[in-house]
């Protein structure tokens, strides 16, 4: 079997929110943030990562490359622990690792020009590459992502947020990384502008093979463009499996219910369709519910729930509940002629 490109495996981050005046004797007050996450991404696979606001999507993306401090592994090309490394060390890997953040301008440095902040990962990365082929290759780039090459000497502000997001995409690719993380790269711009960035995403994948983690709280953007999708709640896998698999036949009810939110592009089906809504709000992270984190809002939560915490099952379709299975029978959407 081929070797995973990056292996994940029980990864925690907590953060120990306790105040400087603080006295030595006062009880910690720990936010875990990610618990226990498990998984494997394969070179040119997409593994699409879901879930609510504060489910811990953005920081166990951080925590895989150092941004945010982690316990556990993440083991990349079988052989190197990035978790286990120093800043120092890590500093050989971070070409190999690129991101693309959520705001599209923020991410960019407004003093830079448009030359200037794609060539920055290349001038850390090689800095021994002749200016004229340093050109050569950010103009290049750009063509790629669909930005003029006469729009080198401008800055951020003179784009539009969807032209913001791809320079940040060709900063990320300009030195031919082998996993890109897409940190909700479209949940800032216009749904039209969302559907041409997604498209450019999954197409520079296939033409560059690369491997992507996409991290969406939308399920119908994920759906779109992962091999794979992992549903996360306040921390911890609740349903990981095939994109296909997942959308057609999920089996934790947490799943079910970010799906029936989905809209349906079949007037009949969308008028059958029975939503679950989700009860209340999420729960804090500094005091999750005991056993199950999501019992506190699940319409199937038993006493065994409160009692102790789901494993998530080893298999092709991994689902971390006591009581899966389809809680609502879903309608077939038609296929279009």
């Amino acid at each position: 079997m081929t070797e995973p490109l990056l292996r994940v495996e029980d990864l925690h981050v907590t953060f120990d929110l306790r105040r400087a005046g603080d006295m030595p004797w006062a009880k910690p007050r720990l936010l875990r943030a990610v618990s226990g996450v498990d998984f494997e991404l394969f070179s040119g696979e997409t593994l699409g990562i879901v879930g609510e606001s504060g489910c811990g999507k953005s920081t166990l993306a951080r925590a895989i490359i150092q941004m945010v401090p982690a316990t556990g592994r993440a083991i990349w090309q079988g052989k190197t622990d990035l978790l286990a490394l120093t800043k120092r060390e890590m500093l050989k890997y971070r070409a190999d690792i690129q991101m693309v953040f959520q705001d599209p301008l923020a991410s960019l440095n407004p003093r830079m020009t448009v030359g200037q902040i794609i060539a920055e990962p290349l001038r850390t990365h090689r800095p021994d590459m002749a200016e004229g082929e340093l050109k050569m290759k950010i103009k290049a780039m750009m063509d790629r992502v669909g930005l003029l090459p006469n729009q080198i000497n401008r800055y951020p502000h003179e784009f539009s947020g969807g032209q913001c997001q791809r320079i940040g995409i060709a900063r990320a690719l300009i030195v031919e990384p082998k996993l890109l993380i897409c940190d909700e790269p479209v949940s800032a711009l216009d749904v039209s502008i969302q559907a041409q960035v997604i498209n450019l995403l999954a197409e520079l994948q296939r033409d560059l093979g690369l491997a992507m983690i996409f991290i969406a709280h939308d399920l119908s953007v994920v759906k779109h463009i992962s091999d794979r999708v992992m549903v996360l709640y306040l921390g911890r896998t609740m349903e990981v499996a095939a994109g296909n698999d997942l959308y057609a036949d999920p089996q934790h009810p947490y799943t079910q219910a970010l799906l029936s939110a989905v809209p349906i592009p079949d007037p009949v089906a969308e008028r059958a369709k029975v939503m679950i809504p989700l009860e209340g709000d999420l729960p804090s992270p500094l005091n999750p519910p005991t056993g199950c984190v999501f019992r506190t809002r699940c319409p199937r939560a038993e006493a065994r729930c409160a009692e102790k915490a789901p494993e998530l099952t080893r298999s092709a379709h991994g689902v971390a509940c006591h009581f899966p299975g389809p809680l609502v029978k879903r309608p077939k959407v038609a296929e279009p002629a």
